[in-house]
């Protein structure tokens, strides 16, 4: 019997980048990230509740948590998080590369409490994504896709994974996340 803190398990509704709920399955937490389409902005927002599993289709007023503004030609543009005033910080500085010879799929920021993370793209086996911290990589936190050959039944089988004792960092690692996986998509 496991007594440790339990990790918050996200799911990942859509396996979108831009455009899923991530609910915590024991209802602690719920995120959305929405693409803006007013402009090339995904937004992270905290909803406060599960989301409906057919997304909801209401008009949407809630101010993010975090936003993301990509260029128009989907290069990375600025981040900004609520918690610190809105100020808008590049992307590339944010999230820099891991090494001037490695891929653009291993990078690091600086977390709020002043640590650094570094998320690796399949550099553990059945990760996908994996976000450690230290020089011993403790792995923080790691996103999942639902492998195409697993049957999955009334879930999307896509999770992110937190580690409690890193939870007070879950906006920062799923804007983060986000970017990482923009990054792969568009092959910056």
């Amino acid at each position: 019997m496991y007594n440790g803190p339990l990790p918050y398990v996200f799911e990942d509704r859509t396996g979108q980048h831009d455009a899923s709920d991530f609910d915590d399955m024991y209802d602690r937490l719920f995120y959305r990230v929405a693409r803006d389409p007013q402009r090339s902005a995904t937004m992270v927002y905290d909803m406060g509740r599960r989301a409906n599993r057919h997304r909801d289709s209401l008009p949407f007023h809630k101010r993010p948590i975090a936003i993301l503004d990509f260029k128009p030609d989907q290069s990375l543009g600025n981040i900004c998080y609520a918690s610190n005033g809105n100020v808008a910080v590049p992307m590339s500085r944010y999230l820099k590369k891991t090494s001037m010879f490695g891929g653009s799929l291993s990078r690091k920021f600086t977390g709020s409490d002043g640590r650094e993370y570094r998320w690796s793209y399949r550099s553990v086996q059945g990760q996908e994504w994996t976000c450690t911290t230290g020089p011993e990589n403790y792995i923080v936190a790691h996103f999942d896709l639902k492998p195409a050959d697993v049957r999955a039944y009334d879930v999307s089988g896509n999770t992110l994974t937190v580690f409690e004792q890193f939870i007070h960092l879950s906006v920062e690692i799923l804007a983060s996340l986000t970017i990482m996986r923009h990054i792969a998509q568009h092959n910056l």
